[in-house]
């Protein structure tokens, strides 16, 4: 008795088979949302401006980072519209 090649399965059995629910599929629908933005940050410690990459795939954020001028710890906060489109970053003192 001979086996027959098994046909290879799409993504959606895939996901169905081990219950995984994809989060980003390259190339897919979502793939053409930009998931991360630069902004430009000014330190309110040194008041030097940086550059940062902040991900806008999750919604709002709130996180701290480190000034890459002077090594302060900022707070990040995002400022969306109430239809959650991204407006821009709020940088804040974190002491």
């Amino acid at each position: 008795m001979s086996k027959k090649p098994r046909e290879p399965l799409d993504p959606q059995t895939i996901d169905a088979l081990y219950g995984l629910e994809p989060v980003f599929e390259p190339g897919g629908p979502a793939a053409a949302v930009n998931a991360a933005e630069f902004v430009s940050v000014q330190c309110p410690y040194c008041g030097e401006r940086f550059e940062t990459a902040v991900d806008l795939s999750a919604g709002s954020f709130s996180y701290v980072e480190d000034c890459q001028v002077c090594c302060q710890p900022i707070e990040l906060t995002s400022e969306m519209t109430d239809r959650g489109a991204f407006v821009g970053v709020i940088a804040r003192r974190a002491d």
